[in-house]
């Protein structure tokens, strides 16, 4: 019978009905798109300016004299050399390649975050797997969908261009870090486990120094690779009721309760009784009220780094120029999954797997999953990693803020690496509704209507 519960770190529920709910989610949100049409009519403006209408017109006529019927095929060769010319002069743009090198580490942060937040949970505030996730889902989704809305509509209220994009998506993102580092000072202790973190008096051992055989279960004849953790009625967790020196057991599965346990008397402030049950044992209140903390520094960091999310978005677009905006955007997913998304879990979870008091093992004898973490370690090498991965992305921040000011400061000169100006004000040619360059005329030739 079953003698863990969902707290357990043995514990694997059932991780496969995730995806299953996810995809069936998304095949029944991509149905809506099969009725789509083709292609969409393009809206046309009424215009009661008869002169400009006939002189469109005779323009567009003189269009379709000038253009062939049907345009020739191009060429691979020719296809992948405009590509090639393309991706040059995107990576050759300073603000779109620095921009990219800052993305790149704040994404390697947000990904290992994001793949071992709920076993930061679980270890280190005693949180079962199911509550963790369900909890990050709860506090995670309102507040940054939230933030990325009003990020948007402040961003459309106060016309941002993108000078003060750059600086409000930079301003908030920095807060939210400043904020986020506060969680190195809300972690829990470590679980009392008698041979490993505690002696079996209960006092403080050095790691390195673990025995988890003593004199009260010397006759037993353990196995030191167990892990069957008991919490006895002293408030020690033993790895398992062989290694607490329990000699009874009544009940079966997880109600079974183990008595005359010797191990327990080796505590001389414990004068109870002598049982443990299954499980280890629950972290204090203490820990509980620092994970109350943890949760509303989240939601604040969460809530505040989304905030500058649509402005960081919409930098993408506007650093280019506007032939190569979908290039760019493109370039930029692809870079973001292969150099952050793919190697950011495993460097990750190699630091993690450093900070492991106690490996479980495999049937075949082999070593398992990690059953026990040190919850300092953890805290610092998960927390830290995550700070020293977003930390460099900020001074990096401030010379792409340097590139954009330098670029588009100058309302009066278009800068050179980009087609347009979001934050220039009209010149008198611009003040043109439409302009048409008849074939194999020049830009002095431009009609403006």
């Amino acid at each position: 019978s079953i003698t863990i519960t969902p707290q357990d770190s043995r514990w694997v529920g059932a991780w496969w009905l995730g995806f299953l709910i996810s995809g069936v989610t998304s095949f029944l949100a991509a149905i809506p798109f099969c009725f789509l049409p083709r292609s969409l009519k393009k809206p046309e403006k009424a215009n009661n300016d008869k002169s400009s209408y006939g002189l469109l017109e005779n323009i567009g006529a003189m269009k379709n004299t000038l253009s062939p019927a049907k345009p020739k095929p191009r060429k691979w060769s020719v296809i992948l050399k405009d590509f090639y010319t393309s991706l040059k002069k995107v990576l050759g743009n300073q603000m779109y390649f620095t921009l990219l090198c800052c993305s790149l580490l704040q994404f390697n942060s947000f990904v290992g975050f994001l793949t071992y937040k709920p076993k930061y949970m679980e270890q280190q505030y005693g949180q079962s797997t199911s509550k963790s996730n369900f909890l990050i889902g709860l506090t995670s989704l309102p507040p940054v969908g939230i933030g990325i809305f009003l990020g948007g509509l402040i961003m459309k209220k106060y016309k941002m261009g993108i000078i003060g994009a750059t600086k409000f998506a930079f301003t908030m993102s920095f807060v939210a870090y400043v904020i986020a580092l506060s969680h190195f000072f809300v972690g829990c202790e470590n679980h009392m486990v008698a041979g490993m973190t505690v002696s079996y008096e209960g006092k403080p051992i050095p790691y390195d120094e673990n025995a988890v055989f003593s004199e009260c279960n010397s006759d037993c004849k353990c196995a030191s690779n167990a892990w069957d953790p008991v919490c006895g009625d002293n408030g020690l967790t033993y790895v398992s009721a062989c290694l607490a020196g329990c000699t009874a057991s009544v009940g079966r599965g997880k109600n079974t309760v183990f008595h005359n346990c010797s191990c327990l008397e080796a505590s001389s402030s414990w004068m109870g009784n002598n049982s443990a049950t299954l499980g280890q044992c629950p972290k204090g209140e203490d820990c509980s009220m620092k994970f109350i903390y943890y949760t509303v520094i989240q939601v604040i960091s969460g809530f505040c780094y989304a905030l500058g999310g649509t402005p960081a978005y919409m930098i993408v677009f506007r650093c280019v120029q506007p032939e190569l905006k979908s290039l760019a955007v493109g370039l930029h997913t692809l870079i973001m999954r292969v150099l952050a998304g793919i190697p950011a879990p495993v460097y990750f979870g190699a630091l993690i797997d450093k900070t492991c008091l106690k490996w479980g093992s495999t049937s075949c004898g082999q070593r398992g999953a990690c059953r026990l973490y040190d919850s300092n370690a953890y805290r610092y090498v998960y927390l830290g990693l995550i700070a020293v991965l977003r930390g460099p992305s900020y001074p990096i921040g401030i010379f792409f803020y340097m590139l954009i000011k330098k670029n588009f400061q100058n309302k009066n000169s278009r800068p050179i690496e980009n087609g347009g100006r979001e934050d220039a004000p009209m010149s008198k040619e611009d003040n043109c509704t439409i302009k048409e360059r008849l074939p194999g005329s020049d830009a002095e030739n431009e009609s403006c209507i």
